[in-house]
């Protein structure tokens, strides 16, 4: 039984288009606690992804998510003295987390002038199925795979 008890969630979202995945995206962009500045850059990417994809910018946000968002990972367990990586289903929260830092992170390493840019780049990509996030994932989902023998072994 864990020791601390569930976080509330929040449920008020401020800020760009006021969505619960917009507000996860702001946050995780944010550097130094400069929420506004983090807020500014993704509408900025948002509008500039709508501009590329010729489709709304939420819907552009949304479906580059549903891309990059892995379904199950491999969690090491430790079984007789040899480890095992061990395919798990992923809970909705961490899924959406995962998403979220690695389309952040794939942007973060392009190159770009802005992060603005960059991160509508990796939006545009991820929709499309391809660039580093979605990469990711299908490497994450490949493993897994690889390890199906293992899911006796899920505790």
């Amino acid at each position: 039984m864990p020791r601390r008890p569930t976080i509330a969630r929040k449920t008020k979202y401020q800020g760009a288009p006021s969505t619960r995945l917009s507000s996860r995206f702001a946050t995780k962009l944010m550097t130094d606690g400069k929420r506004h500045l983090s807020e500014r850059i993704l509408r900025e990417a948002l509008a500039r992804a709508e501009a590329q994809a010729r489709r709304p910018g939420i819907e552009v946000l949304e479906s580059a998510m549903r891309n990059a968002t892995p379904i199950i990972e491999v969690k090491p367990r430790r079984v007789g003295g040899a480890t095992y990586q061990v395919p798990v289903e992923i809970r909705g929260d961490r899924r959406m987390s995962l998403g979220v830092r690695w389309l952040v992170q794939a942007a973060r390493k392009r190159n770009g002038k802005s992060m603005s840019e960059k991160l509508a780049a990796e939006l545009v990509d991820a929709m499309n199925g391809l660039g580093a996030a979605v990469k990711r994932r299908d490497d994450t989902h490949k493993m897994a795979e690889a390890n199906r023998a293992f899911t006796h072994f899920k505790w």
